[in-house]
């Protein structure tokens, strides 16, 4: 049996092993691959493991042997599952894994925006506190989170654990997700969440028909002092009408994880704004949830090649 991993350098840059997988056959590894060298990589493939490569219809025809594909990640819009059903190829994935890092960035963003602790941080190593006339200071204002008010978009496990932390903070939650519900918050509409959060953190997955949603009119709502927060696809903002809101100060600023475009180009209109924190698409990558990647993936093929496959993404399969 042949294995092909087609971009393994994200999940596993040398602190993870491998041998869990390449107990099941022969492991073809690749830290990356471009799309162009894919189709002949998996060409003799018979389980392709993939983190973000993309898996097209082109390369499931030509994988003659293939028998199934599984994803390092929660996310499978990089596969053409309808390809794959046609051939009856089984796609899984890996749900859950980064709950809790995912979730501890997005705290992390949000009091990165109220307390500065990176610029404060600055500030003592370039002196400013050594010269400082006072015993204290305030480079920016800190804001408390307690009694501020949450609006999260997305009530599924890291919408949820964040809404626990922030409880813990003594803030208000408040959130969207028709269907949903959890002690100590309340359910809104789309429009009154944003009307009235001092926070907004995005936690819903991209699909069909929330694609830049949060453009110039969901902003418009929004408090002049309030923050957005994304940690989940960068494709849920319309990423200039963001810019154009920070730049004039619309509201008060934002907090990312990640972009329509990763890596983003040269001249991104976000990048470099003074009120618009930027993190490399990072929040996942802790060892503890990479470690928890590589498991459900060495279970997610034992278990097809016991004849109970789990984690199933094919509809209907």
């Amino acid at each position: 049996m042949i294995i092909v991993v087609t971009d393994g350098y994200a999940l596993n840059p040398g602190d993870l092993s491998w041998s869990g997988i390449s107990k099941f056959g022969e492991l073809q590894y690749y830290d990356r691959s471009s799309s162009e060298e894919v189709p002949d990589r998996c060409a003799a493939a018979d389980i392709i493991i993939t983190n973000k490569t993309p898996i097209s219809a082109e390369t499931i025809a030509s994988a003659k042997h293939l028998k199934m594909i599984t994803v390092a990640a929660t996310g499978f819009n990089i596969v053409d599952v309808q390809a794959a059903t046609k051939r009856r190829i089984p796609v899984c994935n890996v749900p859950a894994y980064g709950t809790d890092s995912v979730a501890q960035h997005t705290i992390a963003l949000m009091l990165e925006l109220t307390n500065h602790v990176g610029l404060h941080e600055q500030a003592v190593r370039k002196g400013e506190w050594q010269s400082a006339q006072d015993w204290c200071l305030a480079k920016t204002p800190i804001i408390e989170l307690a009694q501020k008010t949450i609006g999260i978009v997305g009530l599924g496990r890291i919408g949820k654990k964040v809404a626990g932390v922030a409880m813990a903070l003594g803030m208000n939650v408040i959130f969207n997700d028709p269907g949903k519900r959890m002690k100590g918050t309340k359910a809104k509409k789309l429009d009154e969440l944003f009307r009235e959060s001092d926070f907004v953190s995005l936690h819903c997955p991209l699909k069909a028909g929330n694609e830049g949603f949060v453009n110039a009119g969901m902003i418009a709502l929004m408090k002049p002092t309030a923050f957005l927060i994304n940690t989940s696809r960068g494709q849920l903002i319309h990423e200039a009408d963001l810019a154009e809101a920070l730049k004039s100060n619309r509201i008060a600023g934002a907090a990312l994880d990640v972009l329509s475009k990763e890596p983003p180009p040269e001249y991104h209109p976000l990048i470099g704004l003074s009120n618009c924190i930027i993190t490399p698409h990072n929040a996942w990558i802790s060892f503890e949830a990479r470690q928890r990647i590589m498991n459900t993936t060495v279970e997610n093929i034992q278990k097809f090649l016991n004849g109970k496959p789990q984690h199933v993404v094919n509809a209907g399969f």
